[in-house]
């Protein structure tokens, strides 16, 4: 028996909508750097530059919004989160990771959901350059949670010990963010 294509609870619609607290970051691609640091071996100062030249990988993955809407077979280009986690080598009490963007917003997730295969920094969607209104030049993709777990305009990835909770997360979204157990909200809101 083939497995329904939408979670519990969403609906599809054919473009992932425009959904961000505040303004829209504008990058300078020229200056722009993303750091990797916290509990990690080797700290990372990556140029945008430098973040194209690792290796690429595409992933075609569903998104779904806690509000109810999912977009089927988004194409996304960018770096697996593995390929970080290779290169920063994370210690060994290193348990969270903590996703800090341009406008403010942070999310945090276990390191053990980031290392799934589909998790990338993505750069690029349906072929395209990703546009500042949907995260560009850098945003997290984690298809097997709510879409504010795929945090846009990432800046800074720092691994942790501990659980933080993130900007929604603060205010009752769900922590663990399962689409497929409608997890919308805590359970202490």
């Amino acid at each position: 028996m083939k497995s329904p294509k939408l979670p519990p609870g969403q609906v599809e619609v054919k473009k992932i909508l425009l959904r961000h607290i505040g303004e829209i970051p504008k990058a300078d691609l020229k200056t722009w750097k993303i750091t990797v640091n916290g509990k990690v071996e080797t700290p990372l100062a990556l140029t945008f530059k430098e973040l194209l030249a690792l290796p690429k990988t595409v992933s075609v993955a569903d998104f779904h919004c806690v509000e109810g809407w999912s977009v089927l077979d988004n194409r996304w280009e960018g770096v697996l989160f593995k390929t970080i986690v290779e290169m920063a080598k994370p210690k060994k009490d290193a348990k969270y990771v903590v996703v800090e963007c341009d406008d403010g917003y942070s999310t945090s997730l276990p390191l053990s959901d980031l290392l799934e295969d589909d998790v990338l920094l993505a750069y690029k969607l349906g072929g395209n350059v990703l546009e500042s209104e949907r995260g560009g030049p850098l945003r997290l993709v984690v298809p097997k949670k709510y879409a504010y777990k795929s945090a846009m305009w990432v800046r800074k990835i720092r691994f942790t010990d501990r659980h933080e909770l993130g900007y929604w997360e603060e205010r009752s979204y769900s922590d663990t963010a399962d689409p497929w157990k409608e997890d919308r909200y805590s359970k202490n809101s």
